[in-house]
């Protein structure tokens, strides 16, 4: 299979959620805060687990690399996407928008494998807490968070070099706020039978793995949940996974209603109307679902308020 010849496109444009300028001007305004507050939130989740000794746990470690995804997986789209909104349209080169379209797929696909490993953390805590410090020693969770990254960069390249083996030689708009794989197989002027085919089995391997490692994990945390006779043990038990199961439902709902359900099942509108929440708004609520629900990182923030303060 030969790599795809570029030579009739050399660029992209990228036409973002609206042609309007005033529609654009709007749009600009709102998620200019919610990029900011996305940077700000996701550093300082980091900053704080990495500052504060009683969060060097587990499940803060994958949190603190939840929160690093979430910043690239955001700043992969969201200035390419202000920016479009200045200038009432974007342009890269072809292979700017393969390397964004890289950089997505493997930030988004990190951070299934990395809620999975949060899920398997919270049924060996719950489950196995005599055995959790053995079966969560710091070589395994380094284990999971490296296999996480690497399955990332694996989905990734295998998107990106699909797109690069395509052949763009007519339109080159591409109807998107980023450059997705569908819209650019739209614009593909070459045999897309093969090559659409094997990013569709990569991505649903990813969220069929993920989401069977997610379920078995939250049935065995039910189970051990329901078997025990302390109110409070069963509280502090649901306390422990509300913020994680809050962040899975928000994802996990996204990503499935594009990449898994028929693409007639939806439009293009709504297509990007889901990719801005997978993309953009969600990376802002994953620092706020796990700092206002969770007691340690709380008390952590408080502490360290009151440092810099006294």
């Amino acid at each position: 299979m030969e790599v795809g010849n570029h030579t009739g496109v050399t660029e992209f444009i990228i036409l973002g959620l609206t042609k309007d300028p005033a529609i654009s001007a709007i749009l600009f305004v709102l998620f200019l805060p919610i990029y900011t507050v996305t940077l700000v939130g996701n550093i300082s989740i980091i900053t704080l687990i990495r500052t504060c000794s009683q969060l060097h746990t587990p499940m803060y470690l994958f949190l603190s690399h939840l929160a690093f995804v979430d910043l690239g997986f955001s700043s992969s789209v969201t200035p390419i996407m202000l920016t479009g909104f200045l200038r009432n349209g974007m342009t890269l080169p072809v292979t700017g928008c393969e390397a964004q379209l890289c950089s997505v797929v493997s930030f988004g696909t990190t951070e299934c494998f990395l809620l999975a490993a949060m899920a398997y953390d919270r049924y060996m805590a719950i489950c196995s807490p005599l055995l959790y410090p053995t079966k969560m020693s710091p070589r395994v969770c380094n284990l999971l968070v490296g296999a996480s990254y690497f399955c990332g960069c694996a989905n990734g390249w295998t998107f990106a070099i699909c797109a690069a083996i395509l052949s763009f030689c007519g339109p080159n708009e591409v109807d998107h706020f980023f450059c997705d794989f569908a819209p650019l197989v739209k614009l593909s002027c070459s045999d897309i039978s093969i090559i659409q085919i094997i990013p569709s089995i990569s991505s649903g391997f990813v969220i069929m793995s993920t989401v069977l490692v997610i379920s078995f994990s939250y049935i065995f945390i039910l189970t051990a949940i329901l078997k025990m006779r302390s109110t409070e043990g069963r509280h502090k038990a649901f306390s422990t996974c509300t913020s994680h199961l809050t962040a899975v439902t928000l994802y996990y709902g996204t990503i499935t209603f594009i990449y898994v359900l028929p693409k007639s099942v939806y439009s293009t509108y709504q297509n990007k109307i889901i990719s801005v929440l997978y993309t953009v708004v969600i990376p802002m609520l994953n620092p706020l679902i796990y700092s206002l629900r969770n007691k340690d990182v709380k008390e952590a923030l408080k502490k360290v308020t009151a440092g810099i303060f006294s």
